[in-house]
């Protein structure tokens, strides 16, 4: 007999083995679903900001192309990144089945940096925006380790002016009224009335503060959501601090002109090379991975690189 056989006296009839085999199958589901989540807020007890073990996901939606309930824009999700890999991993199906069960026709574009200097978020979402074709119309300035965990939250197409997603009534972390980072949407049209994002700012932090202004010196104003009742559980932060230590250095030039307006660099002057451009598929989420090399007049700003 087989070994499992033995574990049980006298003769199973085929009903028995088909009632075990049954209630197998719906412990081992059972149990993945306890153990794993692809999606919603993560499991009682476990560390902020370390991504969840992802589960097997299932197949992905795909807009018919003439399907009409999806609506006539498309999202640009730029998403700035360097070796951030196992939040990537959950960050691009997770966005995938969020955005395509809201009805929204989307693009999501790794922006890899992968040159020597110091991570620029700003111009890396520059350079997204002017690599994400005539196929897309508007843009979200997405962080890869914020993910939405409120289905209410809009990401459709943002044609009164700059939307906030991200709002400080809703941030886990940033609470200031002039917050901006985070997840912002943009029409291409507006991001193009403010010149796109300075391209000065080399290490963390200070990019969106200026960008604030530019929203508003082009006489824009930023909407954010309403009637989200979540508060500061709206998203799931993946970040964790503890390994994952953010670039704040600064030294004096930077910080003398760290909170002064870029009133001539953006969209007009970022200066970089697509090394390449893959199309590639994460648990059945497309994206497309930009490997992007920035370059730096270190007359201009010595603070690009590390030395």
């Amino acid at each position: 007999s087989p070994p499992l056989l033995r574990l049980f006296p006298g003769r199973l009839s085929a009903f028995p083995l088909f009632l075990l085999a049954l209630l197998l199958g719906f412990a081992s589901l059972l149990w993945l679903q306890l153990s794993c989540s692809a999606e919603g807020p993560s499991a009682g007890g476990q560390q902020r900001g370390v991504p969840r073990q992802p589960c097997p996901p299932p197949e992905p939606l795909q807009p018919p192309e003439e399907e009409p309930s999806w609506g006539p824009h498309r999202l640009a999700l730029l998403v700035p990144f360097r070796e951030r890999f196992e939040e990537l991993l959950a960050f691009v199906p997770y966005m995938h089945r969020f955005l395509s069960k809201k009805r929204i026709r989307h693009r999501i574009f790794i922006l890899n940096q992968v040159d020597h200097f110091r991570f620029n978020r700003a111009s890396l979402i520059n350079v997204g925006f002017l690599e994400s074709g005539n196929d897309t119309d508007y843009i979200a300035m997405h962080d890869v380790d914020l993910l939405p965990l409120n289905e209410h939250l809009d990401y459709s197409f943002p044609e009164a002016g700059p939307f906030h997603v991200a709002s400080p009534e809703l941030h886990p972390l940033y609470h200031y009224k002039t917050y901006v980072g985070g997840i912002l949407l943009l029409t291409k049209q507006h991001y193009e009335l403010c010149n796109g994002m300075s391209n000065r700012f080399w290490g963390w932090g200070r990019e969106d503060d200026e960008f604030y202004r530019r929203i508003k010196g082009a006489g824009l104003q930023v909407r954010r959501p309403s009637g989200i009742t979540t508060g500061y559980e709206t998203f799931q932060h993946l970040h964790d601090p503890a390994w994952r230590k953010r670039d704040q250095k600064r030294i004096a030039a930077q910080k003398q002109e760290q909170f002064k307006v870029d009133r001539e660099g953006g969209l007009n002057n970022v200066r970089y090379r697509i090394e390449s451009r893959t199309d590639l598929s994460v648990a059945g989420a497309p994206c497309t991975v930009l490997n992007i090399l920035l370059d730096c007049d270190t007359n201009e700003t010595p603070w690009c690189t590390f030395g």
